[in-house]
């Protein structure tokens, strides 16, 4: 892989999902099987449905990385050589594991897939990413908690030595690398192992001893506080400055999330990317202010920069996501100066779409006209998955997505 020009790597938890990420960009997708995974909400794949994601990812020039990153306890381990055989004959690039013991039994039982060291391991300095590459590894994924000075150093140290991953864009926990025990002890499901309950983002007040079901907030907001919630990551601004650091990879966090998000945010990075390719990866690169806003347009919380510029800031406000866009329908086929669509969620004639185009700027799609499969005119398309066609000039492929503004976008 050429260092100089970043790998984008996108999360898919279903088929839709890897299908969304190869379709807008990625250069390699990460999913999870049934077992050991970080992500036990996702769907996930299972034995067929890995190979399936190889063979598509393969095709479209990609690569698969499968995760293998809970951290097993003693019972878990005779299970482990029968998923680790799987995930080697499905024909994926590489393992994604956070234990040395796994990593062991990695080498021993899938050798052809390369091992790439999960942030659950926690590695933050120039002589553990060493040592990890002395044991085997192709790839350490670095920990959350370094800024881009400490990444920068870490390259300078190990100029031959593995590649470095570091997360780019989506939610982030507040605990040390991921390492956390608060869900396990509130409610019984370990994040260690896949299952967090996120009770970071629970709304909490203090109460004192004597005064029983009195609440104190926090600070100063009838909200409530949220002292353990981290605002969301976007780095899209700066991918010059981490390509420069020496980050070989920029992962998007988002196993759990939809497949119009994963679109949504490997294009903007595929542009960016591709942007910074184009200048030369001049260190003074920076991504229009339409690829910025791309980032806005997915459902997201208020964004930062983690700790790659100093100590983040928290989430301080109150309630959930922002989704100023919704999916209105997905292209099927174009013909005659006409699009056919399947609709997502309710849309209107008279409405005003976009269409997300894989490496350009969204097409502006007005909804003048609106019929059904039999030629009738319509006023709106209300029916879940229903065909309809579109008035549309320029020829549009099939399986994009078309957007609606339901809300302004946040600055």
């Amino acid at each position: 892989m050429n260092r100089r020009i970043p790998e984008i790597l996108a999360p898919a938890g279903d088929r839709e999902c890897l299908a969304a990420a190869l379709r807008y960009g990625a250069d390699a997708v990460y999913v999870g099987g049934k077992q050991f995974g970080m992500r036990a909400s996702a769907a996930n794949f299972d034995a067929q449905g890995l190979k399936e994601a190889a063979d598509t990812a393969h095709q479209a020039g990609a690569k698969l990385y499968v995760t293998c990153n809970t951290l097993p306890h003693e019972g878990e381990l005779e299970r482990l050589p029968e998923f680790l055989q799987l995930v080697q004959a499905a024909g994926a690039d590489a393992l994604i594991v956070a234990d040395l013991g796994v990593m062991a039994l990695a080498q021993r039982y899938a050798p052809r897939c390369d091992l790439h060291v999960s942030v659950q391991l926690g590695a933050v300095n120039s002589a553990a990413v060493r040592r990890l590459g002395e044991l085997g590894a192709a790839r350490v994924v670095l920990s959350r908690e370094l800024s881009l000075g400490d990444i920068a150093r870490i390259r300078e140290k190990n100029p031959d030595g593995p590649e470095l991953e570091c997360f780019v864009h989506g939610s982030q926990c507040l605990s040390v690398s991921g390492r956390c025990l608060l869900s396990h002890v509130l409610t019984g499901r370990d994040a260690n192992r896949g299952d967090c309950a996120q009770p970071c983002r629970w709304r909490y007040h203090l109460t004192e001893e004597k005064r029983p079901g009195r609440y104190f907030p926090v600070e100063e907001t009838q909200d409530g506080s949220y002292i353990l919630d981290a605002n969301d990551l976007c780095m899209i601004e700066h991918v010059a400055a981490l390509a420069q650091a020496g980050v070989t990879s920029l992962k998007i966090e988002g196993r759990a999330k939809a497949a119009f998000y994963v679109a949504g945010t490997v294009n903007a990075y595929r542009m960016a990317v591709d942007g910074y390719a184009a200048s030369g990866c001049s260190p003074e690169y920076h991504p229009p202010e339409w690829v910025r806003e791309e980032t806005e347009k997915v459902s997201h919380r208020p964004y930062g920069t983690g700790f790659y510029f100093g100590i983040p800031g928290q989430n301080v406000r109150a309630g959930g996501y922002v989704r100023p866009y919704e999916v209105a329908a997905v292209s099927e086929e174009w013909r005659d100066g006409r699009l056919r669509v399947s609709q997502r969620n309710r849309f209107f004639r008279g409405d005003v779409l976009e269409i997300l185009v894989p490496g350009k700027k969204p097409l502006s799609l007005p909804v003048s006209s609106l019929w059904s499969e039999n030629g009738e005119e319509l006023e709106t398309a209300n029916h879940a998955q229903m065909t309809v066609w579109l008035p549309c000039a320029e020829p549009v492929a099939s399986g994009l997505f078309l957007r609606r503004r339901i809300a302004e976008v946040t600055p």
